[in-house]
């Protein structure tokens, strides 16, 4: 309820903001905005609570009945369920149905948004088409040992894509690793993302030196993405305490930090760490937490027992966004909001939960059938799907139809076939790359040994020639000393001595 009446104050404000966006005016009628506004205001009902809260519940108990592990039915536990069940769960965004429909809450005032640039829902449509497309096909390029790793975002497009809509591009972005997504919104290429998949010597991220994935950017306001959980979550509130600082001095008026976090990371130290610190210290900064039900092969239900990730805000003493992630409009909505409020001032620390659900495995070396059941993925991938739910939207407004489906689809598989095929005629990095940018100043036993790049692989290509010349020359002379024994033995008769064969060659 919260966050509608926050909602509805800044509906005039988001107006103006999309109308320079789309580059249409879209024209509203003051009487008609204040009737909307009156509507909302009046019709935030039980009615509309419950099915929030209905949406949560689900969620949950989906996942519950994916896990294969056995929980004890004793009076313990359910007095414990009995108590958590007191307590109101946090309200759960949603504008758009399955079905792509709007809610009756927001029916009118969604129209206000930006959702009537058409060029707006059909970019945003058109990167969630593509992701699937793009993980797909790396997915399938590990399997044929092309590149050695990968994670997919199967599912998660609404809360990705929603979510990178909604920030400024000067955003500083960290990251965990399903956020490729995030990258391409801001305009980053596909040859960028492959040569850093196949780790080649034009890999800006990390000169081919990092696993694939493990994207970073300057130029897109990117950090680097680092294997260990929850590592970001610190580096993030230092940055926004960092652009508090900067914009306390004027050096940097504007500016947010974005850090993505799974709610598997929510149960590491780090997480609480850099929670605290971020509303302790302050600075311009949202935690977007993708809950998607799984912390790799742990169910949500065996990560926690409260009401999700955005309840432990109120004990960092931060404010909270529940959204359903399966509704990109949604998303995109609570991410502006929690945009908004994080700026404010000076800057402070604000959370959005996405709820949605990991259709996908963890990653290449995973194999998620060994603890959820294939069924129960297939109904989340068929029936609340959020690329599903944004068509429908589309189709309903009269913007898409399946021949624009298949040209889009079209598109995006000529364009992943050309950057494979681009990064995978480029060369690989040089050894030498791996002192690059790895010390400040370089130790001198280092420096003496390690000769100018250009020179190195000459002579690298130098000594690998002669060494194979030698192994050649060996293998030659190995077969010349073998054909003359040969020959040599092949005359020498064969001697009996006692009606028995003594030498044969």
């Amino acid at each position: 309820m919260i966050f509608f009446k926050i909602f509805i104050r800044n509906l005039r404000v988001e107006t103006d903001r999309f109308r320079s966006l789309s580059g249409k005016a879209l024209k509203p009628k003051v009487e008609t905005i204040n009737s909307i506004i009156r509507s909302i205001s009046s019709q935030i009902s039980k009615t509309t609570i419950d099915q929030t809260e209905k949406l949560y519940k689900t969620h949950h108990n989906n996942i519950r009945t994916t896990s294969t592990s056995t929980t004890s039915s004793t009076s313990d536990s359910s007095s414990q369920q009995s108590q958590i069940d007191r307590f109101k769960p946090i309200e759960t965004l949603k504008v758009l149905d399955s079905d792509g429909s709007c809610c009756t809450l927001v029916d009118d005032s969604i129209n206000l948004f930006d959702m009537a640039s058409k060029d707006f829902c059909l970019r945003t449509y058109s990167l969630m088409v593509g992701l699937p497309l793009l993980d797909t096909t790396m997915n399938n390029l590990q399997r044929q040992g092309r590149i050695s790793f990968y994670m997919t975002s199967y599912g998660e497009e609404g809360a990705v894509v929603g979510s990178a809509a909604a920030w400024y591009p000067n955003d500083e972005v960290f990251a965990q690793y399903r956020e490729q997504g995030v990258l391409l919104w801001r305009g980053c290429s596909l040859d960028y993302l492959m040569s850093q998949c196949f780790s080649t010597a034009s890999d800006e991220s990390s000169l081919g030196r990092q696993m694939p994935i493990h994207y970073a950017s300057k130029k897109f306001h990117f950090f680097s993405i680092s294997s260990p959980l929850a590592t970001q979550i610190p580096q993030a509130a230092g940055a926004a305490y960092a652009l508090k600082r900067q914009k306390q001095s004027g050096e940097r008026p504007d500016g947010c930090v974005i850090c993505y976090i799974g709610e598997g990371a929510a149960s590491e130290g780090d997480f609480h760490a850099g929670v605290n610190m971020a509303s302790v210290l302050g600075g311009p900064i949202v935690f977007f937490i993708r809950n998607n039900g799984f912390a790799i092969s742990t169910p949500a239900n065996q990560q926690y027992k409260g009401d999700g990730i955005a309840s432990r805000a109120i004990g960092y003493g931060i404010e909270a966004i529940r959204v359903d992630g399966n509704d990109p409009v949604a998303v995109y909505l609570a991410s502006k909001e929690a945009r908004r409020r994080a700026t404010e001032g000076s800057g402070r620390a604000v959370m959005v939960e996405a709820m949605t659900y990991r259709v996908g495995h963890h990653s290449t070396s995973d194999d998620s059938s060994a603890y959820r059941n294939p069924n129960d993925v297939e109904q989340w991938r068929k029936k609340d799907n959020p690329i599903h739910r944004m068509r429908n939207y589309l189709e309903n407004k009269g913007w898409w139809n399946q021949d624009e489906e298949d040209r889009l689809k079209n598109r995006w598989k000529e364009d992943i076939k050309k950057s494979i095929k681009l990064a995978e005629n480029t060369l690989k990095p040089s050894l030498s790359n791996m002192w690059t940018d790895t010390y400040f100043s370089k130790p001198r036993e280092i420096d003496s040994n390690v000769k100018d790049e250009s020179n190195e692989e000459a002579l690298t290509l130098e000594k690998h020639l002669i060494e194979q010349r030698s192994e050649s020359n060996r293998i030659i002379n190995k077969f010349k000393a073998y054909k003359i024994l040969k020959s040599y033995y092949c005359k020498k008769e064969i001697s009996l001595m006692n009606g028995k064969v003594v030498q044969s060659y």
